[in-house]
C-alpha cells in the first residue's frame, strides 16, 4: 500500500479546513489530492483531535506488536510439534 504524503496530523489540519467553510474543491485544489481522498480522510479521520490520534497510533503500535508475538508463538507451536512427531 502506497503511504501518504501528508502526516495524520495534516490530514486532520486539512479536514478542520473544511470544517471551517472552505470548499472541499478548493481543498483538493490546493494541497493536489482527489476528491475521493478527501472524502476518505473525512471518513477515516473526521472529528479527530490531536489527542485521539496519539490513541490511534497508540493503538495500531500495540495492535502491531501483538501480531508479532502471536505470529512468534505460532511459530514456537508448529516447531514443537514438528519434533514430538518425530519420535525414534
Amino acid at each position: 500500500m502506497r503511504t501518504s504524503k501528508f502526516t495524520e496530523h495534516q490530514i486532520v489540519g486539512i479536514l478542520k479546513q473544511h470544517e471551517a467553510g472552505v470548499k472541499v474543491a478548493d481543498l483538493c485544489r490546493e494541497h493536489e489530492i482527489s476528491n475521493a481522498t478527501f472524502y476518505q480522510w473525512k471518513a477515516k479521520y473526521g472529528g479527530m483531535g490531536a489527542s485521539e490520534l496519539k490513541e490511534l497510533r497508540a493503538l495500531r503500535e500495540e495492535n502491531t506488536k501483538l501480531k508479532l508475538k502471536l505470529a512468534d508463538t505460532i511459530l514456537d507451536r508448529d516447531i514443537l510439534k514438528e519434533i514430538l512427531g518425530k519420535k525414534p
